[in-house]
């Protein structure tokens, strides 16, 4: 699809009653994307909710959703906002998971799987709160404040504060226009980058306490054990920062993060520089995301997961 027929979708009467799908283990830009989406659609004069696996993380209440209400309709219209696979929208929201349910999916990842009857799909776009901001525009119709927070939001926390490669002149000339809304950026960012509860601090001593380099040390593994996050006292919202620790140790090339869910199942963060490619590594165990930044899901038990990764990261470095 392109611009004018997502507009026309969205000004359907096809297009009421909407329920916006986020990803589990939320993060900035999902949530962005959906409740920007959510005060799109409400201030059309449609209803719309937000809706997501586990409770919204409420590192993002303050700024995203400190009035939000759902609202009380039978559903017509479900819409999913930056999920690239319907496996990513977890156990409690497996209704949706049933083919033809999701009507339109607005999302950024090169690996996405189509899986909705539309789709709007920009993989040069940094995050899909960038794509959202596009779409408004197009639209021509009035961004709040509230609405360029969440999006804002979004793309900064999508682009590690604009660090990424994936991040374009674009998308700086559009956090630029976001800020002209009105929104406090700077408390944003400290708020979202730099201030930590302590539960995460102590989490991430132990994480770099036991990190372990191999392959010359261009290449850095940590492991989360589930019961460290589980006795951290804190929300596991809180923990998205954690991949992004073996990329800043000098001469790392390849950053790995082991994130135990339990019954033997581990969830892997990639990060790369730009001498490999952490999609390619992620899809060879069924997952995906972006060239630096992508995920997936390994099953066994612990010695057998870390075999398959080495044997794969060998690979990377051959």
């Amino acid at each position: 699809m392109d611009f004018s027929k997502v507009k026309s979708f969205l000004e359907s009467d096809e297009c009421d009653n909407v329920t916006i799908l986020t990803h589990k283990s939320p993060d900035g830009d999902t949530l962005g994307g959906g409740f920007a989406l959510c005060y799109l659609l409400r201030d059309m004069g449609k209803k719309a909710n937000v809706v997501n696996n586990e409770p919204f993380p409420k590192k993002y209440k303050e700024f995203m959703y400190p009035d939000y209400e759902p609202m009380d309709f039978e559903e017509k219209c479900v819409i999913a906002v930056d999920i690239a696979s319907l496996e990513l929208l977890g156990d409690n929201l497996s209704e949706y998971k049933k083919e033809g349910k999701v009507d339109l999916c607005i999302d950024h990842h090169m690996t996405n799987k189509k899986y909705a009857k539309l789709y709007y799909i920009d993989n040069d776009s940094a995050a899909a709160c960038q794509t959202l901001y596009e779409l408004i525009k197009y639209m021509k119709r009035p961004i709040t404040r509230l609405i360029a927070t969440c999006l804002y939001i979004g793309i900064a926390t999508d682009t590690g504060c604009f660090k990424f490669e994936s991040v374009s002149p674009k998308t700086h000339m559009i956090a630029a226009e976001l800020i002209s809304y009105g929104i406090n950026h700077g408390y944003l960012n400290r708020m979202m980058f730099d201030v930590k509860p302590r539960g995460v601090i102590k989490v991430e001593q132990e994480v770099l306490r036991n990190l372990k380099f191999c392959f010359d040390d261009r290449c850095a593994i940590e492991f989360v054990p589930k019961a460290l996050i589980d006795n951290s006292g804190v929300e596991s919202a809180e923990f998205e920062e954690l991949a992004t620790i073996p990329l800043t140790v000098e001469g790392v090339e390849v950053g790995i993060t082991i994130k135990e869910k339990g019954n033997n199942d581990y969830k892997l963060s990639v990060r790369t520089t730009d001498k490999h490619d952490a999609c390619a590594f992620c899809k060879s165990f069924g997952g995906g995301g972006h060239l630096r930044a992508a995920g997936c899901q390994i099953s066994g038990t612990f010695d057998e997961v870390m075999k398959k990764i080495t044997d794969r990261a060998a690979e990377m470095f051959e």
